[in-house]
């Protein structure tokens, strides 16, 4: 079962943090025609983190502080190097300091926390 559950921590924080990602770059841009499609993909990869979340811990409690730390950490690490890939080809106003409030904001709507 550990095995299973460490592979479904890996996909939830995959799919949460493409959902973060996504749901910077919307606030990011002007153009709502590409705002729209950056909420659909927010939507899309929140709603598979959710799935995942429900097999790994029973709906409702929060998960245990060690891996409450280590999936902060890893998102928060996998967010802010994608967002810096975005900068580095060009990609205008992303605001880092975003990066720790939605994802402790995600956390809490998915009761990790």
């Amino acid at each position: 079962m550990t095995q299973n559950r460490n592979k479904l921590i890996e996909l939830f924080i995959g799919n949460l943090a493409n959902s973060v990602i996504h749901k910077i770059l919307e606030t990011a841009i002007d153009n709502t025609e590409i705002s729209n499609k950056y909420e659909k993909e927010l939507k899309n990869s929140f709603e598979i983190a959710k799935k995942y979340r429900d097999k790994i811990n029973p709906l409702y409690v929060p998960f245990p502080d060690k891996d409450v730390e280590y999936i902060r950490i890893k998102l928060t690490n996998k967010v802010n190097s994608e967002l810096l890939k975005r900068i580095s080809r060009g990609y205008e106003n992303i605001d880092l300091k975003l990066v720790k409030e939605f994802i402790d904001q995600y956390l809490k709507i998915l009761v990790v926390i």
